[in-house]
């Protein structure tokens, strides 16, 4: 566990550094806000689709190859991702950058299966949640130094993205062992797991993931919302700078990876994963509620501190899946979960970016975390029908 669990730290900390800055670039390159808006919602959706295309294939070739070797790979290409970004002087070279990310950001997919390999059925919620603690801290330690360095230049953390995943890569390398015995790996590659549709064959044949499909696109394109418009909000809405959004996010990972890290076990122990899952949800409701109508800095972190809580869900989601999914099949499934939620990604910071501006040009700026809210509380409701239509030994192990 301690070395993907450093792994994923450095990458999530690279990925931090430059969440602060890249809206502002973008907008500069755009030479306009309303613009800028638009063209990070095609950005974000061209990342998307390359991870619909690649996080299946990928996660297909772990489960024959190994898991270090693919995540190496993508550790490389995220590496010359941050360089083209560092470098980029148009928005075309943003956009060749986004789909180099897409293409190698596998890292999050194969890191689930990497903890499924090395952890008992009965551990792996606790587990799935240190990981989601280990990516709170990385966001404690990315983004707060991201604004620092985009407060001097916006390009600035790119750089240093490029250099902390650089030494990662070489981490990996030289460190990071092999989870998947030769015992467990695919005796084939065949074809047709190349097709990136195929993986997600995996949704229809088990029947929990079939019936969470709908409920993964609509809490995806929920959090899509946050993920597309958050640093738009604040600029447009708050005018804060680079600095202020480094330290709000840190902030928010750091009440993340005190609830994953030292919540979340305690909470499926005492109220098991349908409530801690309930929880979550509820919570990720109550922040999109709170963003909605947030029009100071008070508000703002009173949201953070409510969706935190949200983290709860996560982990114990994919702690109930992968108990009912066979050991040989964590890397297809993680990969199809990846894939489906990529293909929710690009219609989302679409939607997203698009409803925030036309709230911003109609004084209602908080109108895309109110279409959160409202697509949060439907996939709500359906993950309850779900959880109470689960047969009788799975919703024993649900409580």
């Amino acid at each position: 566990m301690i070395f993907i669990l450093i792994t994923a730290l450095i990458d999530v900390m690279g990925i931090g550094l430059i969440i602060p800055v890249l809206p502002g670039l973008v907008k500069g390159l755009a030479h306009s806000e309303a613009a800028g808006a638009q063209y990070i919602g095609w950005l974000t959706a061209a990342y998307a689709i390359m991870q619909f295309i690649f996080s299946p294939i990928l996660g297909s070739l772990s489960d024959r190859f190994g898991r270090r070797p693919v995540l190496l790979f993508s550790l490389l290409g995220m590496t010359l991702d941050y360089v083209l970004l560092y470098f980029a002087p148009n928005l075309w070279w943003l956009l060749l950058g986004r789909i180099v990310a897409g293409i190698t950001g596998a890292s999050y997919t194969v890191a689930n299966a990497y903890i499924a390999d090395v952890t008992p059925p009965e551990d792996r919620a606790k587990n799935f949640g240190l990981l989601g603690a280990t990516w709170g801290v990385g966001f404690i330690l990315g983004p707060a130094l991201g604004g620092l360095l985009g407060d001097h230049s916006l390009r600035t953390p790119f750089l240093a993205a490029a250099i902390l995943t650089a030494l990662n890569f070489l981490y990996g390398l030289f460190v990071l062992p092999e989870s998947l015995p030769d015992s467990a790996r695919g005796k084939k590659l065949e074809r047709k797991n190349l097709n990136p549709f195929t993986p997600l064959k995996a949704l229809t044949e088990y029947p929990i993931l079939r019936n969470l499909t709908l409920t993964f696109v609509l809490l995806g394109l929920a959090g899509q919302v946050i993920f597309s418009t958050w640093v738009l909000y604040t600029e447009g809405v708050l005018s804060w700078t680079p600095k202020q959004n480094g330290v709000a996010l840190a902030f928010y990972g750091l009440l993340t990876a005190g609830v994953q890290a030292g919540l979340i076990g305690w909470f499926i122990g005492k109220f098991g994963e349908r409530r801690t899952i309930m929880t979550g949800l509820v919570a990720s409701i109550g922040e999109f509620l709170v963003l909605s109508v947030s029009r100071s800095g008070l508000m703002l972190y009173a949201s953070l501190i409510v969706g935190a809580l949200g983290g709860l869900a996560t982990p114990a989601i994919q702690g109930l899946i992968s108990r009912q999914v066979d050991e040989t099949e964590q890397g297809r499934v993680q990969g199809a979960i990846a894939s489906l939620n990529s293909l929710v990604g690009v219609v989302g910071p679409i939607l997203a970016t698009s409803v925030f501006a036309f709230g911003l040009g109609h004084s209602a700026p908080g109108a895309a975390f109110l279409m959160g809210a409202i697509l949060s509380v439907i996939g709500t409701l359906l993950i309850l029908q779900v959880l109470r239509q689960m047969p009788e030994t799975a919703a024993q192990r649900a409580e």
